[in-house]
């Protein structure tokens, strides 16, 4: 069992584990049909949700997850892990190896630790905690910066309703992997043109802070929320600069 009292690697033991039972799941998985419960969603969905609430609410955590919205009682001193338990279900289920199980535990002061696991790879591990920094494979991530945007790569999610003045852009369809990326320095920022759960982006962006990358909302809003319908559209960078030219940049097409 964990609470907040409980140790980093307390939780992040748990947060593995439980992306271990979802592996299990992909791995047995034959049927991409989709469930006919909620637009997009898949028969998989639901399963590798049951396997990681199996684990979650077996270590005392509640639960916020895109699949089953909010089980188990958060209480006083608990956790809250909010789960994408298959980001990317599309690009899974057309063999496209970028997809990803996401959580992050959060307590009363907000994202206490983060684990995203490319489950297609079986590999990459991006993990991190509140004030120990962040990790690819156990390698410690320190983001370059990148201050303009014509020199930069953006990860990009939907599309922009004019061309940005970037110099390339990637839409790679698994939002909590792309927004790793910019951690790693493979993109120099990430940009969401609609909006998103909390489920989507949460542990990246832990994992991002505490790479050095530097996070928003583009409305300024709080980005930890607990509420199933809440959406919000974050904005990653490698520096200020950059978030700012961004910025601009959905401005821009919210305006059009």
């Amino acid at each position: 069992m964990i609470d907040a009292s409980s140790s980093d690697e307390e939780i992040l033991d748990v947060l593995h584990r439980t992306a271990d039972a979802v592996a299990g799941v992909l791995q047995a998985n034959t049927d991409w049909s989709l469930s006919g419960k909620r637009a997009t969603q898949y028969s998989v969905d639901l399963a590798a949700d049951a396997a990681a609430l199996a684990v979650l609410h077996g270590a005392g955590c509640a639960v916020l997850s895109e699949e089953s919205q909010i089980t188990g009682e958060w209480k006083t001193g608990g956790l809250l892990v909010v789960m994408d338990p298959l980001d990317g279900s599309t690009n899974a289920s057309k063999r496209v190896p970028w997809y990803a199980t996401a959580l992050c535990a959060i307590d009363a002061d907000g994202m206490r630790a983060s684990l995203v696991v490319n489950q297609a790879s079986g590999r990459d591990r991006y993990w991190a905690t509140r004030g120990g920094g962040a990790f690819h494979n156990g390698i410690r991530l320190q983001v370059a910066e990148r201050n303009t945007l014509r020199d930069s790569v953006i990860g990009i999610s939907g599309l922009p309703s004019f061309r940005p003045a970037w110099g390339q852009f990637r839409a790679l369809g698994a939002a909590a992997l792309d927004i790793c990326l910019v951690a790693t320095g493979a993109l120099d920022g990430w940009i969401d043109f609609n909006s998103h759960g909390v489920w989507d982006y949460l542990a990246s962006v832990l994992v991002c802070q505490e790479a050095g990358v530097v996070v928003s909302e583009f409305q300024s809003r709080d980005l930890v929320v607990t509420q199933y319908a809440e959406k919000r559209t974050p904005l990653v960078a490698s520096s200020r600069e950059l978030l700012d030219e961004l910025r601009a940049v959905r401005e821009q097409h919210q305006s059009r």
